[in-house]
């Protein structure tokens, strides 16, 4: 069964169609896999190699992917219903397929690993244009452009053509060469005209500037990609020196936002305040920790993985400056909590167990010694507070018991009252002996 390419247009007759996709779930446990039974014809009529929909899907869905184009078999790690897969091709579809001009899926790609940029141009509408490569599967396509990955057998045949007009060069004969001279001085024309094409639009100054920027920012998001790829250590390390380079030229205090915004990027947020604390604090803690406190809580507020990393960061900046603060770890910890850095809840569940996970057992357990008198008076606090709520719930039933019993005599006096109005009325315009009479009866 055959569904519209673009699949938000309803109509029957739409001229773009591909096959609806099927996937077949084998094996069991951590072994379950997804194949992509038509993987091929669906990508042929996209114009587009079957690794590309694979590979996204295994971003989207953070699945291992597997390709093997001899046998036309394409895996996605874990168990996933067709539907769902056939709902995030259409995603594919719109961000690598779809004309950005037209909506027309007669679209190809212009993979340029030299300038490490992503162009598409359309046939039925002479559109062209930059795909934005922050998404994840750009970069696998940089790495795999369309003309080296459309079948695994093409790249090994031109490589033993190439041999062979090695061959041919070397016993003098020019027929190899002719032979096989269109197959490649073809493509070789082609990204040319790519190239030539790119920026062949408009010669003006302020043309030229746009494009500048344009490939400037297509650098930026090529490098964010990038850098996603590496290991977390590697990105933890980017985290340094940029905060480290921010410290150096002095324009730390105003870059809180794009601190965050950095570790963000390169998804090490809740390891932030390891690093700011390695940076930024030194034997003169307290005061620094009053300067840099909007920095620290962008990364700790409601964030106990944070809090946890910045427990650790103090432990590290204690070894560091032993003598002048390992006297002074209650006030510093107080200090911090004072300043919403820290949750009670983290701080308990850090005072019950001795970590070396940052500096000596040693060095954890003098710590802890040190720490135990502010945790001791954290919870008996923490007790008191909530001995004062149940207090002030208890004199709120006590009033609302006293309120019950007085209610009732109230009622009655105003009920007097009411019936009482009439004759203490008419006393007000009569003389007092008439009035005592009617108070009397």
């Amino acid at each position: 069964m055959s569904v519209n390419v673009n699949r938000s247009v309803s109509d029957q007759f739409y001229r773009y169609k591909m096959p609806r996709l099927i996937a077949k779930v084998e094996g069991k446990g951590n072994g379950i896999k997804t194949v992509i039974v038509n993987m091929v014809d669906v990508a042929k009529a996209l114009n587009r190699p079957p690794t590309y929909p694979t590979k996204f899907f295994g971003c989207e869905l953070g699945a291992q992917t597997q390709f093997d184009t001899k046998n036309d078999r394409y895996i996605v790690n874990g168990s996933h219903e067709a539907n769902k897969l056939q709902d995030m091709l259409d995603g594919f579809i719109r961000k690598f397929v779809l004309c950005a001009e037209c909506d027309n899926p007669e679209t190809d790609l212009h993979v340029n690993p030299k300038k490490q940029t992503i162009g598409t141009s359309c046939k039925a509408c002479g559109y062209r244009g930059m795909l934005d490569t922050r998404h994840k599967l750009c970069t696998f396509i940089l790495k795999n452009p369309p003309e080296s990955n459309d079948s695994g057998s093409a790249s090994v045949k031109k490589e033993k053509e190439k041999k062979n007009r090695k061959k041919d060069k070397e016993n003098g004969s020019g027929s190899g060469e002719a032979g096989n001279h269109d197959n490649f001085d073809a493509p070789e024309a082609v990204d040319r005209d790519d190239d030539d094409e790119d920026w062949a639009e408009e010669t003006t100054e302020e043309a030229q500037r746009r494009r500048m920027e344009e490939i400037s920012d297509h650098a930026k998001n090529l490098t964010l990609s990038e850098d996603l790829e590496k290991p977390l250590e590697d990105r933890v390390n980017l985290f340094y020196s940029f905060v480290k380079n921010k410290k150096e030229s002095g324009t730390i205090d105003a870059a809180d936002k794009e601190i965050l915004a950095e570790a963000e990027r390169l998804d090490v947020k809740a390891m932030g305040p390891l690093i700011l604390s390695e940076l930024l604090f030194n034997e003169n803690i307290r005061d620094q920790i009053k300067k840099y406190k909007r920095h620290f809580l962008r990364f700790c507020h409601n964030n106990k993985k944070a809090q946890k990393y910045l427990l650790g960061g103090f432990e590290c900046v204690v070894k560091l400056h032993q003598v002048q603060l390992l006297p002074r770890v209650p006030i510093i910890l107080k200090d911090l909590y004072d300043a919403d850095l820290l949750e009670e809840d983290v701080i308990f569940a850090w005072a019950e167990k001795v970590s070396k996970k940052y500096v000596s057992k040693e060095l954890a357990k003098e710590i802890h010694a040190k720490a135990a008198p502010f945790v001791k008076w954290l919870k008996e606090a923490e007790e008191e507070s909530e001995g004062s709520e149940e207090e002030e719930e208890e004199d709120d039933e006590n009033v609302e018991v006293e309120l019950s019993e007085v209610l009732p005599h109230v009622v009655r006096v105003l009920h007097l009252l009411v019936y009482l109005y009439p004759y203490m009325h008419a006393c007000t315009h009569t003389n007092l002996s008439a009035c005592s009479g009617v108070l009397h009866h």
